[in-house]
């Protein structure tokens, strides 16, 4: 048995196809419904420029003008916290004025100050790490130092001894001739 239950759901129905009278007849009804709208948007164009030519202030009808949804177009509300949005004119937004920061921007600057200042320090050698590092060279240098003497004393030595070595060979062949 299918997993659907029945048989034969829902997609073995008869299609239905919409008739071509009732599709020119819904393109119809959404033409003139565009035309509505178009018309009722001209006739609210042409009254808002009546109301702004009419009044001299343009600034003071732009925030006037908004439409104003649910009970705020009933309703006179001033809200001391709001702030209106204010459009800024490009010749009105300073460019060379000091630019504020972000917080993050400011720390990252002063990181990387600090980081400079200390590489500075450490490179001068006053800082513990570095001061630290230069005992640990220091120690090396005198132990490859006491190394290399060694080596060199190891390498006198056995010279010496090869020496004698080919000497006493040298009195040996002597004694024998």
């Amino acid at each position: 048995m299918p997993k659907g239950g029945k048989k034969g759901g829902h997609k073995g129905r008869m299609r239905t196809y919409t008739s071509p009278e009732e599709i020119d007849a819904q393109m119809k009804e959404e033409k003139e419904r565009k035309k509505n709208e178009e018309e009722g948007a001209a006739v609210n164009d042409n009254q808002s420029e009546d109301k702004l030519t009419a009044s001299g202030s343009e600034d003071s009808d732009d925030e006037g003008s908004q439409k104003r949804k649910g009970i705020e177009g009933l309703i006179e509300i001033e809200n001391p916290n709001r702030v209106a949005q204010k459009t800024k004119k490009v010749t009105e937004i300073e460019l060379e004025g000091p630019k504020q920061l972000s917080r993050r921007e400011r720390e990252e600057i002063e990181k990387q100050k600090a980081k400079e200042r200390y590489m500075k320090m450490h490179l001068a050698g006053k800082t513990d790490q570095a001061k630290a590092d230069l005992a640990r060279l220091a120690i090396i240098r005198k132990q490859r130092e006491e190394a290399a003497r060694k080596k060199e004393e190891e390498r006198k030595e056995k010279d010496a001894t090869m020496a004698a070595a080919a000497a006493a060979k040298g009195l040996h062949k002597l004694s024998l001739n």
